[in-house]
């Protein structure tokens, strides 16, 4: 009986907390040289789907060959197509297609807020609520996912 009291007492991270600290854990597989970001697709609180922003299979990635945006002095949030690495939203939906899995009425779970082409994709990809721990130069994202209905939150952890 001791036992049970003692786990009952146990401090769990909320889902919100567990989801955004797999995320982190995640985002630390990035090769980027400017930014870590991990990204966790989840539904019926188990995930479906995970990714960190890096080049595509096969390319090598950024910690390699370094950065082009860095060596133009491209600002962040500008110019995307600049870049060798795919964000870590879109290597997560790159995962589900792979692997079959539908993200309709999924949550997504990311260390920074997404970017106006990834903000396009949450919304075509039937995304219904989008967590996020840190901000991005991109107002339009977070306009476009206010325009589709789509809930954001917050959380700092």
């Amino acid at each position: 009986m001791e036992e049970a009291k003692k786990k009952s007492e146990l401090q769990r991270p909320t889902w919100n907390e567990y989801f955004l600290n797999i995320c982190n854990l995640i985002a630390s597989r990035s090769t980027c040289l400017r930014r870590q970001v991990g990204a966790v697709i989840v539904k019926d609180k188990q995930i479906l789907a995970s990714g960190y922003n890096g080049a595509p299979t096969g390319i090598k990635h950024c910690d390699l060959v370094g950065c082009l945006r860095e060596k133009l002095g491209v600002p962040s949030g500008q110019r995307h197509e600049l870049c060798r690495a795919l964000h870590a939203e879109q290597n997560a939906f790159l995962q589900a297609a792979k692997h079959g899995v539908s993200l309709k009425g999924a949550s997504i779970y990311i260390t920074t807020q997404p970017c106006s082409i990834c903000a396009k994709m949450i919304i075509n990809a039937g995304i219904k609520k989008v967590i996020i721990q840190g901000d991005y130069p991109d107002d339009l994202a977070l306009e476009f996912l206010e325009e589709a209905g789509i809930e954001i939150e917050i959380i700092k952890l």
